[in-house]
Formats: structure tokens, C-alpha cells, sequence
């Protein structure tokens, strides 16, 4: 087993293209297919399966995949121990509001495993994000809006998932259960945030509430989210939806934060990146990412 067939294994496992793979490690498709037969022939189980029209993961590609990414990031901090470029400098990282307690533990991770290099931390809106990443002035960036990888050159690496709760006003009878009911929260003006702002959030919302024969009654969000906290606990009958990991930072006494019924709603945080090799801080804020969640697991 070579780390090229694992690096190629990583790239095809992460775009599910062959030919984006190929663009991004800067080689052509018949290689990086070739490598990857190899190392399904050594370890005897087929990773990949693939179709004229996609490209998934079998079970033992899945199996793999964060292992290959733990050797990957091994060998990018054995780069990083004698290039001091990967030991000195600067990473643009572009954040937004509701990754909470997440944020700082991987901000402790990376500090950890490159500490003489300094984070840049730019909010934004995710367009805002998406458009900086393409043109160079960040390095990555956390994202939950759809990558277009096509007309952008970027992907997207899928890193956990963010639990939504419904905020609704303390003294409505909604906040007394143990779980919201789309059915009743749909009686309720929400205040959404515009879909320019988080169309992920947006759409997900819209769509439960449709799944469940319901239509949003739309009431203005206020300028910020303290501000819309405000709005619904003075009015006493307008809701919003709020990301877990921020709730458990607000502080307020008029709004309280419920869970969505099961199965929940969630939205899917990726870390944004260049389609192009990644360089050693990037390998390195990826392993960040992957402590972080591996400490989330711990019973």
C-alpha cells in the first residue's frame, strides 16, 4: 500500500468523480483509476462502486475513508515538522454564527498541532465565503450552503452534523413539551433569516414544514439574531430556528429553545476548500476537524 493510492482514494472518495479527482491532484483520470485498482487488488475488497452516472462508496470504502485521512494527516504533520513554512504563518479561515462550542474546539486542535501559526478568523455571509475562497483571499471555510463546484473550483469535505432546535417564547405552551411539532410551530409567524443569507437553513426548513402539509406564515426577522431573540420573546407568538451548538451560548430568559420532534431537523457542516492539493496547513486544520469530532464520540 502506497500514500499515493491512499491520497488518491481520499480525492475520489471526496469529490465522487474520477475526473474532478484527477483535476485536483493535477494528474490525468486513467492514473488516479489505475492506482486505485491497485490498492483495491491489495486489500482484496472493492472500495468504490462504479456507475455510468456516479461513483459511491462501497461498504469498505466507507470503512476506509477515515482511516486513509488519519494516515494523510500523519504524513502532512511529518511534512510539517521540518518545513517551516507549515510551522510559521497564517491561515484565513472563514466562520459564521451558530458553530458555537465546534469552533473553539477545533480552533484548540489546530493550535495544538501547528502552534506557531496564526488564524485568521473572517465572518461572512456563505456566498461572501464561497466567492473569497475562490478568489484566493481565504484558505478554507466553513460552510453549510451547497458548493458549486463546477463554476467556483471548489469542494466541499463534509465534517458533522449541526442539531437545529425551534426558539419559540418562553411562556408559549410549545415550550413546556419536550419536542416542537412542525403541525404546531406552523401556526406561529417565523422568523427566518433571508435565503440569501443561509440558503441551506432556509430550504430545509421550508421543506419540513411542507412534508408536513404546511405552509410558513412569514413574519420580518429583525437585523440580527439577538435582535429577532428579542422580537419573539416580546410578542409572545413568533418563532425561529437556531442551530444547537448557538443556543446553548444565548442567553435570554423569554425564549426558550425546544428540539424538532423525531427524527429532528439537521444540516450537514462542511469545511470549503480550493479543488487543487491540499497544502499542509489545510491537511492539518482537516485533522483538527477530525479530533474535534472524534472527542465528540467519547461516551
Amino acid at each position: 500500500m502506497e500514500l499515493r493510492q491512499l491520497e488518491y482514494f481520499v480525492a475520489v472518495a471526496e469529490e465522487l468523480h474520477f475526473g474532478r479527482a484527477a483535476d485536483r491532484l493535477h494528474i490525468g483520470q486513467p492514473a488516479v483509476s489505475q492506482q486505485i485498482r491497485r490498492l483495491e487488488r491489495e486489500l482484496g475488497a472493492e472500495l468504490l462502486d462504479r456507475s455510468p452516472r456516479r461513483v459511491r462508496l462501497t461498504a469498505a470504502g466507507e470503512s476506509l475513508l477515515p482511516e486513509a485521512r488519519a494516515v494523510m494527516a500523519a504524513a502532512a504533520r511529518a511534512r510539517a515538522a521540518v518545513t517551516p513554512a507549515a510551522r510559521t504563518g497564517k491561515l484565513r479561515l472563514g466562520t459564521s454564527a451558530g458553530l458555537g462550542e465546534r469552533l473553539e474546539r477545533v480552533l484548540d486542535a489546530f493550535a495544538g498541532l501547528a502552534p506557531g501559526v496564526a488564524l485568521e478568523l473572517v465572518g461572512a455571509t456563505a456566498d461572501e465565503r464561497l466567492a473569497r475562497l475562490a478568489d484566493g483571499t481565504l484558505d478554507a471555510a466553513f460552510i453549510r450552503s451547497p458548493v458549486w463546484e463546477g463554476d467556483r473550483g471548489l469542494r466541499a469535505v463534509p465534517l458533522w452534523r449541526d442539531e437545529l432546535v425551534a426558539a419559540v417564547p418562553a411562556r408559549h405552551p410549545i415550550a413546556a413539551g419536550t419536542y416542537a411539532a412542525l403541525a404546531d410551530l406552523a401556526e406561529l409567524p417565523l422568523r427566518l433569516t433571508a435565503r440569501r443569507n443561509n440558503p441551506a437553513l432556509v430550504d430545509l426548513v421550508v421543506s419540513a414544514l411542507s412534508a408536513a402539509g404546511r405552509e410558513p406564515v412569514s413574519a420580518p426577522p429583525a437585523s440580527n439574531l439577538t435582535d429577532t431573540m428579542a422580537a419573539i420573546g416580546a410578542d409572545g407568538a413568533s418563532w425561529t430556528v437556531v442551530y444547537a451548538s448557538h443556543a446553548a451560548l444565548l442567553r435570554t430568559t423569554r425564549v426558550a429553545f425546544v428540539p424538532f420532534e423525531p427524527p429532528g431537523l439537521s444540516i450537514t457542516t462542511h469545511l470549503a476548500l480550493r479543488r487543487e492539493p491540499p497544502s499542509p496547513l489545510i491537511d492539518l486544520l482537516l485533522r483538527a476537524c477530525d479530533l474535534r469530532e472524534s472527542d465528540d464520540q467519547d461516551p
